[in-house]
């Protein structure tokens, strides 16, 4: 069965989807190639069918635009990564909507305090912007930090979640 493929009106700009059914497995503001690449290989292997919504997601992503910030949260996700990734993505997604976490901070929620590096390199690594939200992730003493998309982007969504 193909992967569901479609570029998504928000905002911050065209957000691309790829999903397998209801699990959302790549999300970006760039380009629809870049979410392909992010993808594990026998992912890729299924094919793409161009779609103009995505059931459910889609729904949920205008609802969140819409106001209702905790509506990501009901996207299911899965994306590759080394298991420090996969815990860091997992403690990101912890943190509600209007809040932020520091690198120290999520490097600690997922399981190795001394990993702040990784914990950066894992927000950098998300395949899954917005609905994983490293856009949440900020230095420790509430400096932006970085953000693959531009740091404009990510004070935008602190600002339209009202954590800034």
């Amino acid at each position: 069965m193909p992967l569901l493929l479609t570029s998504h009106k928000t905002p911050l700009g065209t957000l691309n989807l790829i999903a397998r059914e209801d699990v959302l497995l790549a999300a970006n503001l760039s380009t629809i190639s870049a979410a392909k690449a992010s993808l594990h290989e026998d992912d890729r292997a299924q094919g793409f069918k161009d779609v103009k919504t995505i059931p459910v997601i889609s729904d949920l992503i205008n609802d969140y635009f819409d106001g209702d910030l905790s509506a990501l949260n009901a996207i299911k996700v899965r994306q590759q990564g080394a298991p420090f990734s996969q815990a860091a993505w997992k403690a990101m997604r912890r943190v509600k909507a209007g809040k932020t976490l520091s690198y120290a901070d999520l490097a600690e929620r997922a399981g190795s305090p001394a990993a702040v590096r990784a914990a950066g390199s894992a927000c950098a690594k998300n395949a899954i912007v917005l609905v994983v939200p490293c856009h949440r992730i900020v230095k420790t003493g509430g400096a932006l930090g970085n953000y693959a998309y531009g740091l404009n982007k990510k004070e935008w969504l602190l600002r339209f979640e009202a954590a800034l």
